[in-house]
Formats: C-alpha cells, sequence, structure tokens
C-alpha cells in the first residue's frame, strides 16, 4: 500500500520552553492522580470544571487578567476579566436557582459566539446542572431532536434563533421548563425570560456545592450523519484531562493569547473554546463573526494571537485565498498553530512552514476521548499527515478483532483499530439511554474508537480512515483519506473526496472528486494530468480510476466531508438512506 509522504519536519524551538520537552520522560511520571491533586479541591469538596476554569483564578493572583475578548459582528469589543467571569457565571447560577433547576437538570445552549452562551456555560457548571451546546445553524428537527433526547429543562438562545427555529417547536417540547433568550433590537418572544435581565437582578454570589468528579457535566451529541444523534456524557473530573491537554497538545501558557475558531456548538468549541484555555489562565479571543479570510488574518494581527486552534476546512480556504494575503498581515506573535476535525492532510502542514512561518500541528480525538489523545506537540518533530503521538497518561494501540478478543498489532505500519486504555478522566461514562451502544465500544479492555490507522516504527500515528469508509479492492484496503491527501498535492485542487464504486471484478474502485482553486479551469487535459500524478504518487493499486470535478464537496455541520453523501448520490440512492452502501467498501 502506497504510503503518505512522512519527510519530517524538525522544530526550532523558540524563547519561550514548551510544556512538554521529553514524551518519554514525562510518560514515566506522569499520572493522571497526580495531575487531578495539582489542581486542588473546589470549594465544597470535590472538583467542578468551572471551579478549575474560571473561579479560581478570581480568587487569585489571576483575577484581573482578561479571560474572554469578545469581539462582535460590528467590530467592537468587550473585555471581560477573570473576576468577572466568575461574577457573571455566579449571577447565571443563581438565576438556575431561582427558576428551580437543579443539579443534574439539563441546559442547552443555542447561541453564536456571544458573551451570554460563554457565561451560561461557565453557570451552568457552576449550579452542577448539565450543559448541552447546539450548533446555532442546525434546523428545527435536529435542535427538536436533540432537546427531546437530553430532556432539556432550560434553553439559552437568541430572540432570532428562537424566531427562526424554537417557535415552531417549542409546544411538542413539554420537558422544556424555560427558554432564556438573549435580544438586541428585536421584541422578547411570548413565553420567553430575557436573559440580560434575569443576570442584572441576581447576586454574583455563589457558593459551588460539593461536586463529586463522576457527576454529570457535559452532554455533547454527535453530528447524526448517519442514524440517530448519540448524546454522549462526560463528567466534571473530565477537566483534568482538558487541562493537562491544553498544556501539553496546545502548549498553552500563562500569558497566551489563544484563539479556537471552533462553533461552541461542537465538542472542540466547549473542550478547548472554553474550558482547557480558561483553566490555563490564558486570554482567550471570541469572535462571534464567521470565516472570511481577511479579518482572520486581521484578527490574527491586531489581537496578537499566540496560540492557534482551528480546522483543516478553514486551513484549505486560506490556502485557497493565497499565500499573499497572508504576507500582508503582522503574524510574529504566533508561535504554535494546531488544526482538529479531520485528518490534516500533509499539503497543509507544510503550507502552513510557507505561509505563516510555522507548520500546523494535527491532532486526533473524538467526541467520546472528550479531549485530545494524540498529537503532534510544540517539541515534536512533525511528519506531515500523521496524527503524532499519544500524550502522557494515554496508550494508544493498532489493533485488530479475533472472534470476541483483540489482538494487539505490533508489526510497524500495519493497519488496524485505533484503540486506547480506558481511564483517562475525559473519557465518555455514557451514550445518553442507549447502554448497549456504549458496552459495544468497549472489548477486551480497550475503547475502540471505529478509526482505522497505523502506527510507524517511531511510534507515530497515521489516520487511514473510518471502519465503514475504508475502499476494499483487488485485496487492496484504501484509506480515502490517503487519495485525498496526494490529489490534494497538486497545485489544481483545492479540495477532494475519495469514495469506492462497485466494481465486477475488484469488488470496488476509487473514485475521486476534486474542487478546483481559483485560477484553474476544468478540462480534459487537467483531468488527465490529475490522473497521471495520482497515479503516479500513489501507484495503480491505490490511485483513483475515475475523477470528476466537483464545485464543492457535500459536508457536515462541522465541515467533515460526507462520503457517503457522495455515494448515494453516484449510485442513484435516496441521500437520506444510506443503508444498503457498506457492501461497496
Amino acid at each position: 500500500m502506497a504510503r503518505t509522504d512522512d519527510t519530517t519536519l524538525h522544530k526550532t524551538l523558540g524563547a519561550t520552553p514548551p510544556n512538554l520537552v521529553d514524551l518519554g520522560a514525562t510518560r514515566r511520571t506522569f499520572s493522571w492522580s497526580q495531575a487531578r491533586a495539582a489542581l486542588g479541591a473546589s470549594p465544597g469538596g470535590g472538583l467542578n470544571i468551572a471551579d478549575v476554569a474560571v473561579h479560581r483564578h478570581a480568587r487569585g493572583a489571576r483575577a484581573q487578567h482578561v479571560a474572554l475578548r469578545c469581539l462582535d459582528r460590528r467590530g467592537g469589543r468587550r473585555d471581560l476579566d477573570y473576576r468577572e467571569l466568575s461574577a457573571h457565571s455566579n449571577r447565571f447560577a443563581n438565576v438556575l436557582a431561582q427558576l428551580g433547576v437543579g443539579p443534574g437538570d439539563v441546559v442547552a445552549g443555542l447561541a453564536g459566539r456571544i458573551p451570554e452562551l460563554y457565561v451560561a456555560a461557565l453557570g451552568t457548571l457552576t449550579h452542577r446542572a448539565v450543559f448541552s451546546p447546539m450548533f446555532a445553524a442546525f434546523g428545527p428537527e435536529p435542535i427538536r431532536t436533540r432537546l427531546q433526547r437530553g430532556h432539556a429543562k432550560v434553553l439559552v438562545t437568541t430572540a432570532r434563533l428562537y424566531a427562526r427555529k424554537i417557535a415552531e417547536i417549542r409546544a411538542g417540547l413539554p420537558e422544556l421548563a424555560h427558554v432564556l433568550v438573549v435580544t438586541e433590537d428585536e421584541p422578547l418572544p411570548e413565553g420567553a425570560l430575557d436573559l440580560r435581565a434575569l443576570l442584572a437582578a441576581a447576586s454574583d454570589h455563589y457558593d459551588i456545592g460539593a461536586t463529586d468528579p463522576e457527576m454529570p457535566a457535559l452532554l455533547h451529541f454527535t453530528s447524526g450523519t448517519t442514524g440517530t444523534p448519540k448524546g454522549a456524557v462526560h463528567v466534571h473530573g473530565a477537566v483534568v484531562a482538558h487541562h493537562c491537554t491544553g498544556r501539553f497538545a496546545l502548549d498553552l501558557h500563562d500569558d497566551d493569547v489563544f484563539w479556537c475558531t471552533a462553533d461552541p456548538g461542537w465538542v472542540t468549541g466547549t473542550s478547548y473554546g472554553i474550558i482547557a484555555p480558561l483553566t490555563c489562565g490564558v486570554t482567550m479571543i471570541v469572535d462571534e463573526g464567521e470565516f472570511d479570510a481577511q479579518r482572520w488574518y486581521q484578527t490574527l494581527a491586531a489581537e496578537r494571537v499566540t496560540v492557534w486552534y482551528t480546522a483543516p476546512t478553514a486551513i484549505r480556504m486560506l490556502m485557497k485565498a493565497g499565500a499573499a494575503l497572508a504576507a500582508e498581515h503582522d503574524l510574529s506573535a504566533l508561535r504554535f498553530v494546531a488544526s482538529v476535525g479531520e485528518p490534516l492532510d500533509p499539503e497543509a502542514v507544510r503550507w502552513g512552514a510557507r505561509a505563516l512561518g510555522l507548520p500546523i500541528h494535527d491532532n486526533w480525538w473524538q467526541t467520546e476521548t472528550g479531549g485530545i489523545m494524540i498529537a503532534n506537540y510544540a517539541a515534536l518533530d512533525i511528519k506531515p499527515g500523521s496524527m503524532g503521538q499519544p500524550l502522557p497518561g494515554i496508550e494508544a494501540a493498532i489493533v485488530r478483532r479475533v472472534g470476541e478478543r483483540i489482538e494487539v498489532v505490533d508489526a510497524p505500519d500495519t493497519e488496524g483499530e485505533l484503540a486506547l486504555r480506558p481511564g483517562w478522566p475525559s473519557m465518555f461514562r455514557a451514550y445518553l439511554g442507549d447502554a448497549a451502544r456504549y458496552d459495544a465500544c468497549f472489548v477486551d479492555g480497550w475503547y475502540l474508537s471505529g478509526d482505522l490507522a497505523r502506527r510507524d516504527a517511531d511510534g507515530y500515528f497515521w489516520f487511514v480512515g473510518r471502519a465503514d469508509d475504508v475502499i476494499k479492492s483487488a485485496g487492496h484496503l484504501i484509506g480515502p483519506f490517503e487519495v485525498e491527501s496526494a490529489l490534494l498535492e497538486h497545485p489544481a485542487v483545492a479540495e477532494a473526496a475519495a469514495i469506492g464504486m462497485p466494481d465486477a471484478i475488484a469488488g470496488a474502485v476509487v473514485k475521486a472528486f476534486v474542487a478546483l482553486r481559483a485560477g484553474h479551469e476544468r478540462s480534459p487535459e487537467l483531468l488527465r494530468e490529475l490522473m497521471a500524478f495520482a497515479r503516479k504518487r500513489l501507484g495503480p493499486a491505490v490511485a483513483p480510476r475515475e475523477i470528476a470535478f466537483i464545485d464543492a464537496l457535500p459536508k457536515t455541520r462541522s465541515g467533515k466531508i460526507m462520503r457517503r453523501l457522495l455515494k448515494a448520490r453516484e449510485l442513484g440512492l435516496p441521500e437520506g438512506d444510506t443503508s444498503t452502501l457498506e457492501e461497496f467498501g
């Protein structure tokens, strides 16, 4: 099987020493219990996420350090220091208490990157209720499904979103007792409560009750691109992993200015867009605006962002805009750039080194893991296309199923399923209301991720594909990511996706779809060039048999390529029915 280019990018360490310099040495001394003890106990006992993230800083030397720097769509800017953020979070906790919301009740958030959403998340955790974020771009039906499955008692949203998405489904949500609304120029919707007025009237003092680290704190729903969305339950003790991975994988230092571009409706936007950076006491950029290459570069430059965590889809859009745009801005404050959401192709890593002056560090984790498990950390030499190496406290392996048992694959560069030893603090504790589905994730002492990968002789892990995305062709197992990465190295290709199509002889063959960069036109000549380019890079057994041009790839709301939708379209199946696709690999 052809291999992804693993030419190493050697790291040149700057003046700021990385938090993790020697993985082997740290791994030998690291323990989750010691990491937990270092955070101390929360008031009342136990461990509370909001206390670790905000309130303990408000009681200490960082009380007046800026916690949130909020940039609105109109160019406005509002700073909240840790003392102010703590006070606002306490006010929200008191609002919940006044409304009869108790510990363990679910509070859902449906809003963009506005200060009130962050206050609601932290206030909910302060009160020991469960925060469940939702993506504001969802339509009414996925919102209704998540509110129902989560048994949400409170919803925090905006007047505009309420009018567009909640009003029509409110009557069918009898468990939803209260809707707290943020208004601008709009009237307060009938049956809703004015959140800003409630906060203004509430006390900014709140005594956090004893918080068992195993107490539920977060409810994250998967994107639900196939089947019913799963509700992954995480506990307050997860904050230990959030903090450690923020230090190790994102190399956060106390005086960093950190920007995570992930939407707060997804797990990344909560774990690393709220919790982890605040536990590290940094200043966090919260930008209400959506993606715009010029605005993003201006924000990086004007706010002197030092650590930037973004997504491969956004990186590809920046690549499409051209390196010249990046060169127009002073990005000298940046010292670390990381990516998450889907695998980062090698060309994007190298583009970062050319355009930003820094390679982009990929890492791997899932909604279920709650935090980063495998990463290219700051002091690690990067092999472009690799996920990196497991962080301290994480035991990862390549495994295969042998009957009811799991067999660890020791041979380097052998593909199998990526598995983790359970026991890290942010590991999900349940799929809400689906114990059988949860139990099926654990076999023979391993958590099975459903991702296929390989580990090389140096201990780096390489993503191959989701188990149900891998293409089986004439005895070869072909990961779509490998094909896509090769095509993305061609200067005409902005985006690529690969799927398996049925073939009478081979069982399945690879078909690829490419979206072109600006300045390149579709033509038979370019198509032949791309076919030859792929065959040279991948070899005839792996290269696509067919390539088609496409204006844009179908993606989930979180930016992941929907290969199954492409496959359904090609096979003439209803786009909502992918149940017959597995037989084609």
